[in-house]
């Protein structure tokens, strides 16, 4: 399956033309997009958040992260989870084309070590639950600790068997932990959850979620009363909890959680869940970042989940687990240590010298600040401005304001640039998709989409090309406030 093909992704797919009515990016944009990290956030904390992609907004542009499936025995069963489905295009918790052994998982980890300079984060996320598949879990992280000690362990889990676990985390220095927390009432996790395999026999019903609930929050507390920088994870399901998850900020926040993620469900009948296959529907756009609106406060939301694969590779918008499949690894694996060390020294000037980089590529552009500001950006992955409008098979979209910077979906569209000519159609009807978005960043396009876009109300440029797509729609965006504050004072 391609990804053009998902229904239910987060993605906002071009219709052949606009029908009257018809919902564009526009007509759902959030009046706050949260994203930069807490003013009083502790020296520690920051220490351990700035290279983790998945736990700092800002580190998933410098950083890469990989999943090792070497977990797929698990003690639940959602109604939107089915782990057999598998598709390369697909990018969803679960999914893994191979199971790997604790052997072939430090090979793996060695051979992408030594080749992505970028890895910092190695994580289990199943397929399964990695507390529950415990002896492979730490069996891999032992292994994994003794020959790269300088990468950040992780794991994720469903938290049923977390609490007898906690202390062997501690001691094998695992630092950040992500549970998925879907209710915290038992009433609501019986339309989730059909049975739990705990303590050795099967519970259905209220009697399931009760124990579950119960074994959730007292994991929690406990790897935050260790140290253990902890993320919950929440799959917003419509008419099911997604009230309900309120209430469930409200618990894990209460509990030392230091993130939220609220995902969007993923049904598509042909993944052959139950809800895939009963009709659920998954939630729109609008509807998932109006409730992570509601979840700003104290505890983090995070905005830039990719909800990635249980054998992901890479940073969070360039998934190279393509390239270090099983049968590629070499017999014998060795760790060489070069150019992960070369390029965090890289980075660190980087950070420190690039602020100012992507403000100077264009002149103030005066635009209304009163509200959120839609941008579109092309890229073929790395974090990056990086594609040209033409050749771009997806266009992300953003939306900025004065709190921050948050993806708000995808566009999957046919490129409209063949050979050295537009085709016309694909091209309006793109420009139709975009109706709404206030700029459009690109590596490069010609004049007469330019036009075009600049009539319907979209402003593109290449000013940005090359540069990280949050710095430059944080430079973009500073430059309108600039230009409003001139524009104010004469």
């Amino acid at each position: 399956m391609s990804r053009g093909m998902s229904k239910c992704r987060i993605t906002n797919t071009a219709p052949a033309a606009r029908e009257p009515g018809a919902t564009t990016f526009g007509d759902y944009a959030s009046s706050s997009r949260g994203s930069s990290e807490p003013n009083a956030m502790a020296p520690a904390i920051i220490e351990k958040i700035k290279d983790h992609p998945c736990f700092s907004r800002e580190a998933h542009l410098y950083f890469a992260r990989m999943h090792l499936a070497v977990a797929p025995a698990c003690n639940i069963q959602c109604n939107y989870c089915n782990r057999k489905y598998d598709c390369a295009n697909e990018s969803r918790p679960g999914v893994a084309s191979r199971r790997l052994t604790p052997d072939q998982a430090l090979r793996r980890t060695m051979a992408v070590a030594s080749e992505v300079p970028q890895l910092s984060v190695v994580g289990i996320a199943g397929p399964g639950d990695a507390c529950y598949d415990w002896k492979k879990t730490k069996a891999t992280l032992i292994r994994i600790a003794r020959e790269i000690p300088d990468v950040k362990l992780c794991i994720s889990t469903n938290g049923l068997a977390l609490p007898e676990h906690v202390d062997e985390l501690v001691d094998m220095n695992v630092g950040h932990v992500t549970i998925t927390i879907n209710m915290v009432d038992p009433k609501i996790g019986t339309k989730i959850y059909p049975w739990i395999f705990y303590d050795g026999r099967r519970y259905n019903g209220i009697d399931a979620s009760r124990i579950l609930h119960e074994r959730q929050m007292l994991g929690l507390e406990m790897l935050t009363g260790r140290g253990i920088l902890t993320k919950v994870n929440s799959v917003m399901i419509p008419g099911v909890n997604d009230e309900h998850l309120i209430e469930v900020n409200k618990w894990v926040k209460d509990r030392g959680a230091f993130m939220h993620n609220v995902m969007p469900l993923i049904s598509e009948p042909s993944h052959g869940t139950f809800y895939g296959l009963n009709g659920q529907r998954c939630p729109g756009p609008y509807e998932l970042n109006a409730l992570r609106d509601r979840l700003e406060g104290d505890t983090k939301v995070m905005r830039h989940c990719r909800q990635c694969r249980a054998d992901a590779v890479g940073l969070l918008s360039d998934d190279r687990a393509h390239e270090f499949t099983r049968f590629q690894l070499p017999v014998e694996a060795t760790y060489e240590s070069g150019k992960r060390h070369a390029y965090r020294q890289l980075i660190e000037r980087e950070r420190r010298g690039q602020t100012l980089e992507a403000r100077d590529a264009a002149s103030p552009i005066s635009a209304p600040s009163d509200g959120p500001v839609l941008i579109a950006v092309t890229t073929r992955g790395e974090g990056r401005v990086n594609e040209h409008f033409g050749h771009a098979p997806e266009i992300q979209i953003f939306s900025v304001c004065q709190k921050g910077i948050g993806l708000v979906g995808h566009l999957n569209i046919d490129p409209y640039c063949l050979s050295g000519w537009g085709e016309e159609t694909t091209l309006n009807t793109i420009i139709g998709a975009l109706e709404g978005v206030n700029f459009l960043l690109c590596f490069q396009i010609g004049n007469s989409p330019r036009d075009k876009l600049a009539r319907r109300g979209v402003r593109a440029t290449g000013a940005y090309g090359g540069s990280y797509i949050e710095q430059a729609i944080d430079a973009l965006y500073s430059a309108m406030l600039h230009d409003e504050a001139l524009a104010a004072a004469t």
